[in-house]
């Protein structure tokens, strides 16, 4: 450990927010610049515990302690080897994961946990300062091919433990621009699309080729990669959006966030997106159904758009300010969090649930819901209605971030391969499918989950790609 009392004299800290008179008119990060005598404290706090149940909260199992210790003692280049050695992306991590790893930290149990996730960011952006990550090409070549569907964090990531395993990889995706739900469903203010493009860079230096606005299913048959490649993986994520079974759910003005999102990133790229296609919640008012991350990205998107009042509102009670007594460490804490995106305004409304919407001439122009609890009857909770709380609220622009189905199905209905009960890909240790050669990983078999999830699974899926390709395989066991 760096210091063995460490953490008895450094109290948590993270860096600042940039004020929100300033942030909110712009698209940058919302994160200033932490010192890096104030990281080395941070890292110091890490008792490098006998059983370190932070690896246990890491899908991909970082190895938290080495590179906390490294911090302190000033080996950077040893700390981003350590690093790298578990995760392709930290600075995808760094910036989108909740950090399942703070929550097992067994400081945690009685103060606050080590900022893992602050110290994984500085990591990786001081190797990128000084020109440490670059591209790392296979010796030798297998005169293999793989075709991974899909470009988010599991497809990049199998793509690339592929490519340095000497295969020759395509990625094909759907959108105009490689990165998934990175691109275009993650807003500019969480993470500047600048960090894609260097990692991209790495990738085609390292030989994997790109080919973007290929809809496999639809623009190309989804069998003839059986052909063409000799293994497919499979990682198109969980896109099939919950929508709202309420009238008036088709008036004008209600949309699914993955329409909404795209759309501001697009524009920030500098595409041009004429004013009738694009959503704006510029002078509107706007409600969000949903509570969880994605109903955040909305909401600092609409603050940024310039709303006239916004609105969020969650089926779920209110979360505890602390944990309850069961949810015990080390457990993942459901409590009640605020986000940059929720400092910046707005209010929060739980208990809610959407009883009809609607309009003039086709137009959306109001809500009408009711509060709810939940009751526990026969060891089963239930949602009720509570009598007398039917209220209505004008709305322009109503936005449904209520979660994620599961994958969408015309390609994998063409593939033929098998589902799970939850409509989910199958796949077996090895990240196989029920078709020889077809491998699937991230939220298309795991359904709506965590970027370090999607990492961990795009690695385990390509060590087992490398292993059916060549009979073995020295692609590491996250």
């Amino acid at each position: 450990m760096g210091k063995i009392t460490g953490f008895m004299e450094f109290k948590r800290s993270l860096p600042s927010r940039r004020p929100i008179e300033e942030r909110v008119h712009d698209w940058l990060e919302v994160y200033e610049e932490f010192p890096k005598d104030h990281l080395k404290n941070q890292a110091a706090r890490c008792m490098d515990c006998g059983i370190p149940f932070c690896h246990e909260g890491c899908p991909l199992g970082n190895i938290i302690p080495d590179w906390n210790d490294l911090v302190y003692k000033d080996q950077w280049q040893e700390a981003i080897e350590r690093l790298h050695a578990t995760n392709n992306f930290p600075e995808f991590t760094g910036r989108l994961c909740p950090a399942p790893c703070e929550a097992s930290c067994v400081l945690g149990i009685n103060d606050d946990p080590v900022a893992i996730k602050q110290v994984e960011l500085e990591i990786i952006e001081y190797a990128w300062a000084h020109g440490w990550v670059k591209p790392e090409p296979p010796e030798r070549k297998t005169g293999l091919s793989v075709a991974v569907v899909g470009s988010g964090p599991a497809g990049l990531a199998c793509a690339q433990q592929l490519a340095r395993a000497g295969h020759s990889v395509t990625i094909f995706e759907r959108d105009d621009r490689i990165g998934g739900l990175l691109r275009y469903g993650i807003p500019s203010f969480k993470m500047e699309k600048r960090f894609i493009e260097r990692r991209l860079d790495q990738m085609e230096a390292e030989g994997v080729i790109f080919r973007p606005e290929v809809d496999i299913g639809k623009d190309k048959d989804a069998r003839s990669l059986l052909n063409e490649f000799d293994a497919t993986c499979l990682t198109g994520g969980a896109t099939q959006s919950r929508d709202l079974d309420v009238p008036g759910r088709e008036l004008k003005g209600v949309y699914v966030a993955m329409d909404y999102l795209p759309l501001q990133n697009k524009r920030n790229a500098g595409d041009e997106i004429l004013d009738d296609q694009f959503i704006s919640a510029e002078g509107k008012k706007v409600i969000i159904l949903g509570g969880g991350d994605t109903g955040a990205d909305c909401l600092g998107t609409v603050h940024r758009q310039g709303a006239e009042s916004v609105i969020q509102m969650e089926i779920l009670t209110r979360p505890p300010d602390d944990r309850a007594d069961d949810n015990p460490w080390p457990t993942w804490p459901n409590i009640y969090r605020v986000s940059a995106a929720h400092e910046e305004g707005g209010e929060r409304e739980y208990q809610i649930s959407t009883k009809k919407l609607t309009g003039e001439n086709g137009v959306l122009k109001k809500l009408h819901g009711c509060k709810v609890e939940f009751v526990s009857e026969n060891g089963k909770m239930n949602m009720k209605e509570i009598p007398d709380t039917e209220f209505e609220e004008e709305v322009d622009l109503l936005l449904l971030a209520m979660g994620f189905l599961g994958p969408e199905n015309y390609m994998l209905e063409q593939l033929g391969v098998e589902l799970t009960e939850r409509g989910n890909v199958k796949a077996d240790a090895d990240k196989m499918t029920s078709i020889r050669g077809v491998f699937a990983a991230g939220d298309m078999t795991r359904g709506q989950s965590l970027i370090v999830w999607a990492i961990a699974e795009g690695r385990d899926a390509a060590r087992g790609i490398d292993k059916f390709l060549t009979g073995d395989t020295m692609l590491p066991v996250n």
